[in-house]
């Protein structure tokens, strides 16, 4: 049997001119455009592996600079070593003696797009979607995947290894129903650049898709706000799911004072009010909200394990959101799981971006198996923009759930044409376009 070598490995900048309508708008992104980083892993079999990076827009570049360098260290590695102990690329990469220097951000998203193209690659080795491959790695190989040093004072290998061991004799069980129910998502529909009658539109669409969970923007004006959740609360119903996202852009006590004036719209969390790392913030934050029924959420802009690690150890965020492409990949995420866990803490992943949905349905569907081992907390994100004409496979969604998937891998694999039009600079959508807009912009 030949042995699978990595041959080469290609990352292209991709963007999307989603500003022009201004999806994804928030109060610090006023005018995001769309964007990832595709990667192709190439190997000796023919197979490749693929995966995104997200960004929304200047940066790609960076991130697109970060993986081409860290090629050396993974061309000529053989995709049998890999699948033997996919924790040791990951400590290569991640301990480089000169790279770990730089810290986490740009960094981490690089690693973690090499990563993922990898577990991507094992994955269409052995014709099963991503999901299906996590599910059936032992509970010894997942502890093995983990840096360990920075976490196992807040959660230990053996603890680990026990959440894991617990849900092993049910996993049968849960794969069933969530093959039956599928995973159970939220709708972002209140982009802050949007009318109110655009989110009325978006909304009743949603909820005619089977959508009973709704988020929204929040943050430049408070009584504007209170005027928009007004009818927001009226058009989805007292039973439904209502979250507001802030995207870091207050300070502590601001946020404080901001939600208790919007505590009677019946919140169900209110997701990063303040600075990404601020876990003294988050703790303040919570300790204040909660009593008033809001929970705070976080995690799509936090950097590294240890972080989370402090935010769920001091009870400081009552969600954790983790996002597929912002930190080390899969070996960081499963051990974000993990830690989530042992503090009791829903595990709702963050969708908002090109590609995310794809990937983040695979760690809800490992997490709702074999770690958490049920669904009754958790809540994915949903974005119903850039995936049909996009995707080859574009995720699924039946009665506000994701469908789960069965084509090999994370579904990554983009339509060409899509590929050519969006490549940046030169693909048709930006070619013609003057050096002062779109993707381009570097100030407000």
């Amino acid at each position: 049997m030949s042995v699978t070598h990595i041959t080469a490995i290609n990352p292209q900048d991709l963007r999307v001119p989603t500003s022009d309508e201004l999806l994804g708008s928030d109060p610090f992104h006023k005018k995001p455009d769309y964007s990832a980083v595709l990667t192709t892993i190439n190997s000796s079999s023919g197979k490749s592996g693929v995966s995104v990076v997200f960004t929304i827009g200047a940066g790609n570049d960076w991130i697109t600079y970060g993986i081409k360098q860290l090629t050396p260290l993974v061309q000529n590695i053989t995709l049998d070593s890999f699948k033997e102990n996919p924790g040791e690329l990951y400590q290569t990469i991640l301990n480089h003696h000169q790279l770990r220097w730089l810290g986490d951000g740009v960094y981490r998203m690089a690693m973690g797009g090499v990563l993922n193209a990898m577990w991507d690659l094992w994955a269409k080795d052995e014709e099963k979607p991503l999901w299906k491959l996590l599910v059936e790695l032992s509970p010894d190989k997942v502890i093995d995947c983990i840096d360990w040093r920075h976490l196992e004072d807040a959660l230990s290998k053996q603890e680990a290894l026990k959440i894991l061991e617990t849900n092993q004799s049910q996993k049968t069980v849960a794969e069933k129903k969530l093959l039956e129910t599928g995973v159970k998502a939220y709708s972002t529909a209140g982009w802050l650049g949007l009318s109110d009658q655009q989110i009325l539109e978006k909304i009743n669409q949603m909820k005619g898709d089977g959508f009973d969970a709704f988020k929204l923007k929040i943050g430049q004006d408070l009584e504007f706000d209170k005027a928009r959740f007004q009818f927001i609360r009226e058009a989805i119903g007292p039973d439904s799911n209502l979250m507001l996202d802030a995207n870091q852009f207050w300070g502590v006590d601001e946020t404080i004072t901001y939600m208790r004036e919007l505590a009677h719209f019946d919140i169900t969390w209110i997701e990063e009010p303040t600075s990404r790392d601020d876990v003294l913030g988050f703790d303040k934050i919570s300790k204040a909200l909660n009593p008033l029924g809001i929970h705070v959420a976080a995690g799509e802009q936090i950097q590294s394990p240890v972080i989370f690690k402090q935010m769920l150890s001091s009870r400081a965020i009552q969600y954790a959101q983790i996002d597929a492409c912002r930190i080390g990949g899969v070996n960081d995420v499963m051990a974000v799981i993990l830690l989530a866990a042992k503090y009791n803490v829903p595990v709702c992943p963050h969708g908002g971006g090109l590609g995310l949905c794809n990937m983040i349905r695979h760690f809800a569907i490992w997490d709702q198996i074999c770690v958490a081992g049920h669904s009754n907390t958790q809540l994915v994100e949903y974005i119903d923009f850039l995936q049909d004409g996009v995707f080859e496979n574009p995720v699924e969604i039946s009665n506000g759930a994701y469908v789960l998937p069965s084509n090999p891998g994370w579904g990554l694999e983009m339509d060409h044409e899509f590929i050519e039009n969006h490549i940046y600079p030169n693909g048709s959508v930006w070619k013609d376009r003057q050096e002062n807009s779109g993707v381009t912009f570097l100030v407000n």
